[in-house]
């Protein structure tokens, strides 16, 4: 039975990395959002609103893509951040529309840890967005946990 994999956690938590490993492991393919923003929209996101915008336009484009996949049998692992409760619900309906299961991988990181890691991935230019402390505070003010109450499948990994 087919999975829609999908990843939980503050910036710099390790989302990334970690859904790389997964897609492996489950021989699943791998739809990365911020792989997609940075070649559709270079340069073009400066703000968290422009980040936004640019998101919706990607989801609404790859949503009927990833059902699609699912339904063909396909394993997918999303590397979206499903950090609020509304995305989470988005990301799990496409495993709904897709009658398959989903599992979030949620990685429950301490900010401390994730601004090390942003600082160290910053200085390495390795990731398509390098993220500036301000923009890392605004952004982890969204971020919600999982609750039981939402109905997921959750996998939780502790640092």
């Amino acid at each position: 039975m087919p999975t829609l994999h999908l990843m939980c956690g503050k910036i710099a938590s390790g989302k990334s990395t970690r859904a790389t490993s997964l897609a492996g492991e489950h021989s699943a393919l791998l739809l990365s959002e911020d792989y997609w923003l940075a070649r559709l929209y270079p340069d073009q996101i400066k703000s968290v609103g422009d980040y936004v915008r640019f998101a919706h336009r990607i989801r609404e484009v790859l949503g009927p893509l990833v059902i699609d996949l699912l339904a063909a049998g396909n394993n997918v692992v999303l590397d979206f951040p499903a950090n609020t409760p509304a995305d989470r619900q988005w990301l799990s309906g496409l495993a709904q529309a897709a009658k398959v299961p989903h599992r979030l991988h949620y990685l429950q990181i301490d900010d401390d840890t994730c601004r090390g890691r942003l600082h160290a991935r910053n200085l390495r230019g390795e990731h398509d967005f390098a993220a500036t402390e301000a923009e890392f505070d605004l952004i982890t003010s969204y971020f919600q946990a999982p609750q039981a109450d939402e109905g997921l499948d959750v996998v939780v990994y502790r640092l």
